[in-house]
């Protein structure tokens, strides 16, 4: 039963982990624009006497498509902080149930943190709210950010279904 568990729960991770990577990738794309955008504002001034218009504006967003896209693979490759001092020092079996009560509580935080996301989307779309220059509408950008909680979700039930399964071995 266990080595079953542990078949499917292995193919689930990598199937969060892949996912994940291609969010990542996203993510990248947004940091490069971010990159070639102020690349291009700053010769615009400094030469041409002209900026990018809005480019303050649009390296925001693309601000929060990189931070969005690339929390689910941070998750996957443990680059969150996490305070492991006292932790590393219990027992195994404790230690993965603390992991997976911790981990079950990320689930929550996030599912939650979607669920609001996407209502505040709605409200923004109906109220047509816009940047400021460019008119950019904010709530796809916050609809990304709801749809981004769900990969990190689905990453944490892997670390808890994972951690459920160490907690259980003899």
């Amino acid at each position: 039963m266990v080595v079953v568990m542990s078949g499917k729960v292995e193919r689930w991770q990598k199937f969060t982990s892949t996912f994940s990577n291609w969010l990542n990738w996203v993510a990248g794309i947004g940091l490069v624009g971010m990159l070639v955008l102020t690349v291009a504002d700053i010769i615009g001034i400094k030469f041409f006497k002209s900026p990018v218009p809005g480019a303050i504006e649009i390296v925001g967003f693309l601000g929060i498509v990189v931070t969005a896209f690339a929390i689910a693979y941070t998750q996957v490759i443990r680059g969150h902080i996490q305070v492991e001092f006292f932790v590393q020092r219990l027992p195994r079996r404790l230690r993965a149930s603390i992991i997976a009560f911790v981990s079950l509580l990320g689930v929550a935080l996030f599912a939650v943190l979607a669920w609001r996301s996407y209502g505040f989307g709605r409200v923004l779309q109906t109220t047509g709210e816009v940047s400021m220059t460019q008119n950019i509408p904010f709530y796809p950008f916050v609809y990304a950010l709801a749809f981004c909680c769900l990969p990190v979700c689905l990453v944490l039930l892997g670390d808890f279904l994972s951690s459920v399964m160490k907690a259980m071995e003899k």
